[in-house]
């Protein structure tokens, strides 16, 4: 007998940490919240990053999730932006991982490909396949429609072929 699994999704960003979280079990999906947790942009570095860390940890410790799975930094052309998001990204793997959770990492275009069905799509698209396969999600931003996109990708790769055949059989969203 299966057993529902709840999963964090993390979108980490030094501003905004989108977080989502889902119910999976077996090929179905079930929204249960999303939110996004913020950082003074005022404050030095270190306070921000408590900030994140604190607001994190608040939502594992309210939700409770199974598992957890975070977005991978992307490299740009702003070596100082980049680093910053890496250590965004730390707190966002660090937090998971204090709690006892298994941490897994996606690649931006995995997840899209995975929610949308190719690696470069436009967030409304995400937005609109969220709502198809989650018709009761709630979600304010992109931060926190791509922490639910990730937590997807997860549920996806770890449920194996009924998670895929789940997403293949919603209606398309091409336009």
């Amino acid at each position: 007998m299966q057993n529902t699994i709840r999963i964090i999704g993390i979108d980490p960003g030094l501003r905004r940490t989108g977080w989502g979280i889902i119910d999976t079990l077996g090929n179905s999906l079930r929204f249960v919240a999303s939110g996004t947790v913020t950082s003074d942009g005022d404050m030095d570095l270190a306070s921000r990053l408590c900030q994140l860390h604190d607001g994190l940890a608040d939502v594992v410790h309210s939700y409770k999730p199974d598992e957890a799975a975070v977005e991978q930094t992307f490299v740009n052309k702003d070596a100082v932006a980049t680093l910053k998001l890496g250590q965004a990204r730390g707190i966002a793997m660090l937090v998971p991982a204090r709690a006892g959770l298994p941490v897994s990492e996606y690649a931006p275009n995995a997840v899209k490909k995975t929610v949308i069905g190719v690696g470069h799509g436009e967030k409304q698209q995400i937005h609109m396949m969220l709502k198809i396969l989650m018709p009761k999600a709630e979600f304010k931003g992109n931060d926190a429609a791509d922490a639910l996109a990730i937590a997807i990708c997860h549920a996806h790769h770890r449920g194996g072929n009924r998670m895929r055949q789940a997403i293949a059989n919603a209606p398309a969203t091409h336009p």
